[in-house]
């Protein structure tokens, strides 16, 4: 499974996403997810960039299978968008990779500039079979 781990810059970038996400001030519509931890069952947040599509809404894990989306999993899709104080419950489906090219390419399209360096060159220009190709390794979930 894809896991691309923050680093120190990426740590510090969420760190300070994350903080100002947690005051109210949201950066290109960033929010917090909050899934409890599989192990401590304890809040566990992580700024994330969800995405309107045609009338639906989804999160992305550019970064692969981090452990915001094992949480998230194990909670049997179940967490919460938080920006500042207010918390939005919502209940996550698993998109199957056949599903993801216009949601990543959507994705990519709007926070390019933001996460591109994960997607290996890969831009809101490329085909449906690239795309395709890497699904497996973008985890995507449609919240509701």
């Amino acid at each position: 499974m894809r896991y691309v781990e923050a680093g120190r810059m990426g740590n510090a970038f969420n760190t300070f996403v994350g903080w100002l996400t947690g005051k109210g001030v949201s950066l290109w519509g960033a929010n917090l997810v909050a899934v409890r931890g599989r192990k401590s069952g304890e809040w566990r947040t992580n700024p994330v960039n969800p995405l309107a599509l045609d009338g639906e809404r989804y999160l992305v894990a550019p970064r692969g299978h981090t452990q915001w989306v094992r949480n998230l999993r194990a909670a049997g899709g179940h967490g919460e968008l938080r920006l500042g104080r207010k918390a939005t419950p919502f209940a996550a489906v698993e998109l199957a990779d056949e599903e993801k090219p216009p949601v990543l390419r959507a994705y990519l399209k709007r926070w390019k500039f933001e996460v591109g360096v994960f997607f290996d060159g890969l831009d809101h220009t490329s085909s449906d079979e690239e795309l395709l190709r890497v699904a497996q390794g973008y985890p995507v979930f449609r919240i509701s």
